[in-house]
C-alpha cells in the first residue's frame, strides 16, 4: 500500500517531443522522465516568479540551488559520457 499523496497526471506528447525528452533524460543523467518533467515545471515556475507565495524566501533559495546543482550534475555526466567515462 502506497502513501503517496501527490496527484498523478497523464500527459500526451508528440512522438518527436517524447523521443527528444527520452534522449535528454539519458544524456543528462536523470533517473527517469518524471524527474525531468518535475524539474522543467519547477524551472518554468520559478524563472517566471510564479511560485507559491506560501514558500519562504529560504525555501525558494534552496529549491533553486537544488535545481542548479541537478543541472550541473547532468552536464558533468554528459561530459563524462562523451569522454568515455561512466
Amino acid at each position: 500500500m502506497t502513501t503517496n499523496t501527490s496527484p498523478q497526471i497523464n500527459v500526451r506528447l508528440p512522438v518527436k517531443l517524447l523521443s527528444a525528452a527520452e534522449q535528454y533524460v539519458e544524456n543528462y543523467g536523470y533517473r527517469n522522465m518524471q524527474e525531468l518533467i518535475l524539474e522543467a515545471i519547477r524551472d518554468k515556475i520559478f524563472r517566471e516568479k510564479k511560485y507559491d507565495e506560501t514558500l519562504s524566501e529560504r525555501e525558494v533559495e534552496l529549491i533553486e540551488k537544488l535545481l542548479t546543482m541537478s543541472i550541473e550534475k547532468g552536464k558533468r555526466t554528459k561530459s563524462s559520457l562523451a569522454l568515455g567515462f561512466s
